[in-house]
C-alpha cells in the first residue's frame, strides 16, 4: 500500500486501539463474571450443608424410597430456586441421585477435586464440572452428606448444588441480547471512536513538524540553483544540542544541509569562474611572447642572406628573451599547480632572514639601477633568525620585490622592513607605485588577471601566498596613506618551531 508515514501511524494506532477495546471489553466481562461468581459462591457457600441436614437423606430405609425422597427434595429446592441444580454423588464423583429431566444429563462423574477443596475451604471462586454440559464449569456449593444409624457405614456421599444451571443460562442468554447490553457496546463504541479521533488529532499534530520536512525535501530540487531552493518555514538553522526533538533536528539539519550545499555550490561556481579567466590570461599572456617569438624567428629563416651580423644577432636576442619569458611562466604554472594539488615538502632551518635580503636585493640591484629606483632595507636591531624553508622564502622575496619593481616608476623607491612583532619575525614590503583599486584590491589573492594592462594579482602572488600558507602564514595587503602598495607576512622566530628534516604539508 502506499500510504503516507501519518496514514500508517494512524492506522496502526486504529488496529491498536480497536484491539485494546476489544481486549478492555473482554477482561471486563471476565471480570464481572468471575466476581459474579465468586458472590454467588459466596452468598450461597452453606446450602449444600443445609440442605444434607434434612433427615430424608440420610434415612435408612431402601435405597429406592431414599433416592425418590431425594428427587422430591431436588424438586422441591428447583421450583423455589430454578437456577439451582442438586446431585448426589459417591466418593468417586459419581452421580447417585438427581431431579433433572431425562436426555439433559450430559455427563454422568463429577470431579470430586474441587468438591474437597471447597469443603476444606479454599479461597473462592473455585468452578466444578456441570452435569449438564459436556465440559462446562460452573460454580457450586457441596457439603459431605452424614449417615446415621444402618447407614452409617456407607461409603462418603457429596450433596453437589450446582449454583448457575440451565435455567440461569437461559436467563443470562435472554439478557445479553437485550438493550442494557446493546447500550453498554454502544457506548464502548462511542468511546472508542472518540480516542480514535483524540488520537488521529494529536497524530497529525505531531507529525505536522515531519510533512512540513518532507514537503521542503520533496521541493529541494537537487540540480536546481542555490538560491532558488525552497525555504524551510520556522526552521531553526541550529538545533540545541540538548534538545531531545527529532523532528526539529531533522528540520535544523536539513536546512544547514541546504545551506550548506548552496555555499559549495557558490564556491564551485566562483571557482569555475575564476579557471575560466585564469585561462583566458594565460592565453593572453602566452600569445604575446609566442607571437613575437615565432615573428623572429619567422624573420630569420626568411632573410637568413639579407640580413647583417648585428640585426641577426638582435632578433635572436629578442627571440631567446621571450622564450625565457614562456619558459618562466610554465615553470609559475607548473610550481602553482604543485602547490595546490601536490604534497610539498618543507626543508625547515634556522637562517638569518638579513642575510637572505641581501642576497634578494643583489638580484635586482642592476635592473633597479637602471631605473633609478632605491631598494632600502629597514632591519630593526637584534632581529632574531628565523625557521623556515630558505628556499621557499627567497622565492616569497624575490616575486615580491620582483613584483614592485615593475609597478613602481622610474626614480621610486622599494622599501623592506623586518621588524620582530608579537613573538614573530615581520616582512614589509612596500613601493610608491600607483597602488591599486578597491575591485582589484577584492580579487588580489584569487585567480590570476588582468586590470587596466596590468599584472598585478598574478602568479607571483598567487605562489607567494601558497608558500606562505606551508609556513602557517598570510600574505596581506597593508592599507596606507599615499600612493604605493605595501605586502606583510610573518615568520617564526628561530627555536619555536619543531625541526625533524622535512615536513610534507599538503594545503586544503
Amino acid at each position: 500500500m502506499n500510504l503516507s508515514l501519518t496514514q500508517r501511524l494512524s492506522l496502526v494506532f486504529s488496529v491498536l486501539l480497536l484491539a485494546c477495546c476489544g481486549a478492555s471489553a473482554w477482561l471486563q466481562i471476565r471480570s464481572s463474571d468471575l466476581h459474579e461468581k465468586e458472590v454467588i459462591q459466596s452468598l450461597s457457600h452453606d446450602l449444600a450443608s443445609h440442605i444434607a441436614r434434612n433427615p430424608a437423606l440420610s434415612d435408612d430405609s431402601g435405597d429406592g424410597a431414599r433416592k425418590d425422597a431425594m428427587r422430591q427434595i431436588f424438586g422441591q429446592l428447583m421450583v423455589v430456586n430454578p437456577s439451582v441444580e442438586v446431585y448426589l454423588l459417591d466418593q468417586n464423583g459419581y452421580i447417585e441421585g438427581d431431579d433433572a429431566p431425562a436426555g439433559h444429563l450430559k455427563r454422568m462423574q463429577v470431579d470430586v477435586r474441587p468438591v474437597r477443596q471447597f469443603i476444606a475451604g479454599d479461597p473462592l471462586p473455585i468452578l466444578g464440572d456441570d452435569p449438564r454440559s459436556v465440559d462446562g464449569r460452573k460454580v457450586f456449593s457441596a457439603a459431605l452428606l452424614p449417615h446415621t444409624g444402618s447407614n452409617a457405614s456407607r461409603p462418603p456421599e457429596y450433596l453437589y448444588v450446582v449454583l448457575q444451571g440451565e435455567a440461569h443460562d437461559e436467563l443470562a442468554a435472554r439478557v445479553a441480547a437485550s438493550s442494557v447490553l446493546r447500550t453498554t457496546l454502544w457506548s464502548m463504541a462511542v468511546v472508542a471512536l472518540l480516542g480514535l479521533v483524540a488520537g488521529l488529532m494529536a497524530f497529525g499534530l505531531i507529525t505536522r513538524p515531519l510533512r512540513r520536512l518532507t514537503d521542503a525535501m520533496r521541493r529541494f530540487d537537487a540540480n536546481g540553483e542555490p538560491g532558488a531552493q525552497p525555504a524551510m518555514p520556522n526552521a531553526p538553522r541550529v538545533a540545541p544540542s540538548h534538545s531531545r526533538d527529532e523532528i526539529a533536528t531533522l528540520e535544523s539539519t536539513f536546512a544547514q544541509m541546504s545551506g550548506r550545499i548552496g555555499q559549495q555550490w557558490r564556491e564551485l561556481t566562483r571557482q569555475d569562474q575564476e579557471r575560466r579567466e585564469l585561462v583566458a590570461n594565460i592565453s593572453h599572456d602566452l600569445r604575446t611572447p609566442l607571437t613575437s617569438l615565432h615573428g623572429y624567428l619567422e624573420t630569420l629563416s626568411m632573410k637568413a642572406d639579407s640580413l647583417s651580423d648585428a640585426e641577426r644577432k638582435r632578433y635572436l636576442a629578442i627571440a631567446l628573451a621571450q622564450s625565457v619569458k614562456v619558459g618562466r611562466l610554465a615553470q609559475s604554472l607548473f610550481e602553482l599547480a604543485r602547490l595546490e594539488h601536490g604534497n610539498v615538502q618543507l626543508a625547515l632551518e634556522d637562517f638569518s632572514l638579513v642575510d637572505l635580503l641581501q642576497d634578494v636585493f643583489q638580484k635586482f640591484e642592476l635592473s633597479a639601477e637602471a631605473r633609478h629606483i632605491a631598494l632600502r632595507a629597514g632591519i630593526a636591531p637584534r632581529l632574531p633568525n628565523v625557521t623556515a624553508d630558505l628556499g621557499m622564502i627567497e622565492r616569497v622575496l624575490t616575486n615580491l620585490l620582483d613584483n614592485a619593481i615593475r609597478h613602481t616608476p622610474d626614480h621610486g623607491v622599494v622599501d623592506v622592513e623586518l621588524a620582530a612583532r608579537d613573538g614573530k619575525v615581520s616582512v614589509t614590503v612596500s613601493d610608491t607605485g600607483p597602488g591599486m583599486s578597491e575591485a582589484v584590491r577584492a580579487r588580489l589573492f584569487q585567480r590570476a588577471f588582468t586590470s587596466g594592462g596590468a599584472h598585478r594579482g598574478g602568479l607571483g602572488l598567487l605562489i607567494v601566498q601558497r608558500m606562505l600558507q606551508l609556513h602557517d602564514s598570510q600574505i596581506r595587503l597593508v592599507q596606507r596613506e599615499g600612493a604605493g602598495t605595501a605586502f606583510c607576512f610573518e615568520l617564526h622566530p628561530a627555536g619555536s618551531v619543531q625541526k625533524g628534516g622535512r615536513t610534507v604539508v599538503s594545503i586544503q
